[in-house]
């Protein structure tokens, strides 16, 4: 249904001082801090994951050489989903609308709700993470326990949650560093940003920034600062859902991915019986994950 100059009345009489809630500051773009953006001119994208070899063995004197095997494994999907909205406003609303053009306004909401709702397919990656119905190519979810792999299982979660800590957080980054490949080769991965939600940004700025050990007595360092790992920071997502979550991105290849099919597009047509005009705004694109090892996180306690 066209919007009228029933929904418009203030509008069409003198005396308004101000119009507001249309165009209120937008954070910076933030998924993008944690997701590696590709463009894809197909329906679906698959990645693959290719399965290495592992140790080699001593080869006695005169003894044969020994070979080893490789194969395909499991396949990550991504399949774009196209997100659309639009809106109908009558030419007379247009035409007698005394505080600026309101197709105007309504343009620049409409590509604020875009932004908005591929922010929230972003951060429900992570929102979805600890869900054992959103899973992977390897049929777990984001961040498990049990991630199955040629050389045993593997986690990418907490043993047992925690909240975010400086010990916990340490546990974190060590548990990073021993992850293995799928043949039991070190994966030399290292942590690189913590992700956040809005409510752990006090925690974060005193984990990652005092000088000293944090909620203790002891005149220690702070570990995590003075070696320097976490060199990009601290990346908060305003749509992260659980307060109490955190995540460790790492320096991993081919981990949490988006892909772009089309860009952000907008339409307008008029109609030529009614007058009324049509705005919309088209975008696909798809968020997900290959490699697991590229982030790793907790639930919180």
């Amino acid at each position: 249904m066209a919007m009228n100059r029933a929904l418009f009345a203030k509008q069409l009489e003198p005396g308004l001082n101000a119009l507001f809630g249309l165009e209120y500051k937008q954070y910076p773009n933030q998924w993008s801090a944690v997701f590696e953006k590709n463009t894809s001119d197909k329906a679906f994208e698959e990645d693959l994951l290719m399965e290495g070899f592992g140790e080699a063995p001593i080869k006695a004197e005169g003894a044969p050489i020994a070979y080893e095997t490789a194969s395909e494994m499991w396949t990550a999907r991504y399949n774009h989903d196209t997100y659309a909205l639009a809106f109908s406003l009558t030419e007379e609303a247009e035409e007698d609308g005394l505080y600026g053009s309101l197709s105007r306004k309504y343009v620049k909401a409409l590509a604020r709700s875009m932004v908005h709702s591929k922010e929230i397919v972003g951060a429900n990656v992570l929102n979805n993470g600890f869900d054992n119905a959103f899973t992977g190519g390897d049929g777990k979810e984001l961040l498990a326990t049990d991630h199955p792999t040629g050389s045993g299982d593997q986690s990418n979660e907490l043993s047992t949650a925690a909240d975010l800590s400086e010990t916990s957080l340490e546990q974190i980054l060590i548990n990073i560093s021993n992850q293995l490949d799928d043949r039991g080769i070190p994966s030399a991965a290292m942590g690189t940003k913590l992700v956040i939600p809005p409510e752990l940004v006090f925690i974060a700025e005193r984990v990652l920034k005092s000088t000293l050990r944090t909620n203790t007595a002891e005149n220690d360092i702070n570990a995590i600062k003075s070696i320097g790992y976490l060199p990009q920071g601290t990346h908060v997502m305003q749509r992260l859902t659980d307060t109490d979550a955190w995540f460790v991105c790492t320096d991993i290849n081919d981990g949490l991915k988006m892909f772009q099919r089309a860009p952000m597009k907008r339409g307008m047509e008029g109609d030529f019986e009614t007058g009324n005009v049509r705005y919309k705004c088209r975008e696909r694109y798809s968020f997900g994950w290959t490699d697991w090892r590229g982030i790793y996180g907790s639930p919180g306690a």
